[in-house]
């Protein structure tokens, strides 16, 4: 999908940049629900085959898969509140502006690239 951007520079959020990025976290939000949903049928499937070697080690790829799209289903929902309540885009450790280019990236960014360093202990 594409969305259009208002934003040349890369100063404050327009409102046709939220509206673009609110599209693209509604489009990730429906892509992680269908996502959990097949894995939420292949799950009992696999659950129900020998317990084989290569059924074990497939089930846990199942379920990390699942543990790492509800995470991030967790984070486009956040981030959609934020959009509503007119809280987004700003970072959540030192309250500036997350450049709207890592929004482009990862929409549902709640720190800026220097914040999110320090709390991932990135160097």
């Amino acid at each position: 999908m594409s969305y259009t951007f208002a934003t040349v520079d890369e100063g404050r959020l327009t409102p046709g940049d939220v509206t673009a990025l609110r599209a693209a976290l509604q489009d990730e939000r429906k892509f992680r629900r269908e996502q959990l949903d097949g894995l939420a049928e292949l799950l009992p499937l696999h659950r129900s085959l020998s317990r084989d070697q290569d059924t074990l080690a497939r089930e846990e790829v199942l379920t990390a898969l699942a543990t790492a799209a509800q995470a991030v289903l967790v984070e486009v929902d956040a981030a959609l509140r934020r959009v509503e309540t007119g809280h987004y885009g700003n970072c959540h450790l030192c309250d500036r502006p997350i450049p709207v280019r890592r929004l482009r990236i990862l929409p549902h960014a709640r720190y800026c690239g220097p914040c999110h360093q320090l709390k991932e202990g990135i160097s």
